[in-house]
């Protein structure tokens, strides 16, 4: 392959950049509102506790915060690049984002519930309570993976995405 062909090949690829921040900006937020609503606006501690260890919810510090919130904004980034990038190789991720969307958000939810918190620093494996499923599943797929669909069906090529060659 040349270098001009190699060229031409990375600008037929639509940017991606657009859906993936507004996607991820608006999924972060509607979470994060969320948890404010149901946890308290200690919650960011608690995501940071998953690095730091379970003292972090004890923290009294702005810095813990901080790191929290910024940790669940890298997430919701992670997710919405994670989407845009696979419709490049499954274009009806971005043609059916309503459906592609919300079970996105499952499969999120499933990931964060039985991948990540299991690993984190405090090693959270439950007792799920029923209200908890049905409230993370309903938040995941409405306010997580539909936004991030809906961003990369708004913003992003309108020529159609080209898969990976």
């Amino acid at each position: 392959m040349s270098a001009v062909t190699s060229i031409a090949n990375v600008r037929s690829q639509p940017a991606l950049l657009k859906p993936i921040l507004i996607g991820g900006t608006i999924a972060g937020i509607l979470d994060i509102t969320s948890a404010f609503i149901t946890g308290g606006v200690n919650v960011p501690r608690g995501i940071a506790g998953g690095l730091l260890g379970p003292s972090a919810r004890n923290s009294t510090g702005i810095g813990v915060w901080i790191l929290g919130l910024a940790i669940h904004f890298f997430i919701a980034f992670s997710a919405a690049t994670v989407y845009c990038q696979a419709s490049r190789i499954l274009p009806f991720l971005k043609e059916n984002f309503v459906v592609c969307g919300m079970f996105f958000g499952i499969a999120l939810f499933l990931v964060m519930y039985l991948v990540v918190m299991p690993l984190c620093a405090f090693h959270f494996r439950g007792p799920y309570s029923q209200r908890l499923l049905i409230t993370g599943l309903i938040v995941h797929m409405l306010l997580i993976g539909l936004p991030i669909g809906w961003s990369l069906h708004r913003w992003g090529s309108r020529n159609g995405i080209p898969a990976i060659s």
